[in-house]
């Protein structure tokens, strides 16, 4: 009988070395973007000369950016506007959009309330079911404007809704929870196999939140086609400080970088696409998060600060609106310009809230890199 492949892979990383937190425990350091910085090259090239394009399977896209499926920053016109700009916005069909006709007055609502009474009218509000019809109602108006198509469900309510969100003609189907294990053991009811389901769907399927190889490996070999990294980082998170788990993005990018190394060689060549999803507030963490292996990014936070956001100002996500344990909050934002500026620019901040796509540009012009993938092998430094 043969080695199992994952150990084989586990002998070929390297020994990380640990701190002894206390006698009884001992952690491996991790960094956060912050702590990280790029390194110049021996060589400069004109931002002009710059490609920021990336494919995921059968599908291109001029600038490595996924809006995360978020009714603070994705309604149906948000996500065709990015989806024009050569980005994709992904549609949380979990989300208000899905439940309502029109939720505008609610987002409107939500806007307008202050302190811990916002969420608990999100809470209340978040309990009208969800409506296959309103699904593929608004998969539709997407598809309709000719850009890709997108929707995000999470493990929970895969199986409830998948069809809905097949039948509707979605191009790429995103399962996203606050973690998503390949490998999720309950004795309350069955859970969702991955590799069954992504086999069995007709999409590309991107899965996530993960953070550490192990457990990106094990989603690779579902046979997904990209993987969500990130865990408790973003903006409107609160699960740190509620359960007390977090995994520094820079490190968590770095490692499922390796996870994703390894698996092509294991699979004979299957390249599986890293995707930051955590922790992006500037453009700056979006260079970083390709210098340290990511293909694309995934972004909240700097889109709810968009004159077009729907949250008009604040930010949440599903964790904000959990009916027993929110882990998650509405986080307030000044808006700075549209979402064209914000994305392309120009900009009238000094902060790397604007002109997010052209700071990447420059960043790779600066070192040298006229590719992505090239990009991701550029040098960093730790900062202490």
């Amino acid at each position: 009988m043969g080695a199992r492949p994952d150990l084989l892979l586990a002998d070929r990383l390297p020994i990380m070395s640990e701190i002894e937190i206390g006698r009884a425990k001992r952690g491996r350091r991790a960094y956060s973007f912050d702590d990280i910085a790029i390194v110049p090259s021996r060589r400069t090239r004109d931002p002009e000369e710059v490609s920021t394009a990336w494919q995921i399977d059968a599908y291109r896209f001029d600038i490595p950016v996924l809006a995360a499926p978020m009714d603070s920053v994705m309604s149906p016109s948000t996500a065709i506007a990015l989806g024009q700009m050569g980005g994709l916005g992904v549609l949380n069909l979990e989300g208000l959009w899905t439940r309502y006709d029109d939720p505008t007055g609610l987002l409107e609502e939500v806007a307008g309330l202050s302190g811990h009474e916002a969420t608990r009218r999100m809470q209340e509000i978040y309990t009208e079911p969800i409506k296959p019809e309103l699904i593929t109602d608004r998969l539709k108006e997407v598809r309709a404007a000719g850009v890709t198509v997108a929707g995000s469900l999470s493990p929970q309510r895969t199986k409830d809704h998948v069809k809905a969100v097949v039948d509707a003609g979605v191009d790429m189907f995103v399962i996203r929870g606050t973690t998503v294990s390949a490998e999720h053991v309950s004795s309350q009811a069955e859970p969702l196999n991955l590799k069954e389901f992504i086999y069995e769907l007709d999409v590309p399927v991107i899965v996530g939140g993960c953070a550490t190889y192990q457990a990106a490996l094990h989603l690779m070999r579902t046979g997904a086609a990209g993987v969500l990294v990130g865990f408790g980082g973003g903006a409107a998170h609160t699960t740190r400080t509620v359960l007390g788990v977090a995994v520094p993005m820079a490190s968590a990018v770095a490692d499922v970088a390796a996870a994703r190394r390894d698996y092509l060689d294991e699979s004979g060549g299957r390249y599986v696409h890293v995707i930051a999803d955590g922790s992006i507030g500037s453009s700056g963490d979006i260079a970083k998060a390709i210098a340290c292996g990511a293909d694309a990014v995934m972004i909240g936070s700097p889109l709810a600060r968009a004159t077009e956001a729907p949250g008009r100002g604040f930010h949440w996500g599903s964790e904000a609106t959990h009916a027993e344990l929110p882990r998650g909050e509405r986080v307030g934002f000044e808006p700075v310009g549209s979402l064209e500026e914000i994305m392309f620019g120009p900009s009238r901040v000094a902060d790397g809230t604007m002109n997010l796509v052209g700071a990447l540009r420059r960043a790779m012009a600066t070192t040298g890199y006229t590719e992505l993938k090239e990009f991701q092998r550029i040098e960093v430094v730790v900062q202490h």
